[in-house]
């Protein structure tokens, strides 16, 4: 983690998360006055572990972009476990509310062997929406871990890309700079060619006429 502040945050979160889930646990074996304080702290636990996890959010909004994604994932994680702990919670006040009502409507038969098993049955079924909820959390995350490290690949290629292009780009005004370079040595060629041209017509013109005049000379010389 890029944060220290954010580090320090999941630890806390983790200790008041801890706290919370096993003062659940001992919840789901309590009764009367027991139970509704355990059930209280853990309110009171989840209240504190929302603070915890909005202080965590304002960390990975101002952490830099290599680390955001990683953080957001932890923070994501984080809410869904205490979103698992909060019905959780909600299951055990509306069972124990059922079972306030049960006891007051039984009055005297609270210790009726059958009102035991009842009970005992709930609470079976409440510990196995507890692990299901749990396994389906740990699911969720880790499918959100992968969706997150994927998203983390797609934008290093990305990056990848973009500076393959800047270096094919720069190739490209290379060559274009080589071209136009080749294309003003092709009319220096061509211009040294057309006065070559021109300087050997104009030396046999000269050629011509100094033989002319030479064969005038000689004529006028010899049969004159």
């Amino acid at each position: 983690m890029s944060s220290e502040k954010f580090e320090i945050c999941v630890d806390d979160f983790r200790n008041v998360f801890e706290s919370a889930s096993s003062k659940l646990k001992k919840a789901s074996s309590a009764f009367g006055e027991s139970k509704k304080s355990l059930l209280k702290e853990v309110e009171r636990a989840l209240e504190e572990a929302e603070e915890v996890l909005r202080g965590m959010e304002d960390e990975a909004r101002r952490a830099p972009s290599s680390y955001r994604s990683s953080m957001q994932a932890t923070v994501q994680k984080s809410y869904r476990d205490m979103e698992t702990i909060r019905r959780e919670l909600k299951q055990f006040g509306s069972a124990f509310s059922a079972a306030g009502d049960r006891e007051e409507l039984l009055g005297g038969f609270g210790d009726n062997e059958e009102f035991r098993h009842l009970e005992n049955a709930q609470r079976s079924k409440l510990m196995e929406g507890h692990s299901s909820l749990q396994r389906t959390g740990e699911s969720i995350a880790r499918s959100h871990q992968i969706s997150a490290e994927t998203d983390q690949i797609g934008q290093e290629i990305v990056s990848n890309l973009g500076t393959q292009r800047e270096q094919l780009e720069g190739t490209r005004d290379r060559l274009g700079e080589t071209d136009a370079q080749l294309s003003q040595s092709r009319k220096i060629l061509n211009t040294m060619g057309r006065r070559l041209i021109t300087n050997k017509l104009v030396l046999v013109v000269i050629i011509l006429l100094e033989l002319g005049i030479l064969g005038g000379v000689t004529y006028w010389k010899f049969f004159s």
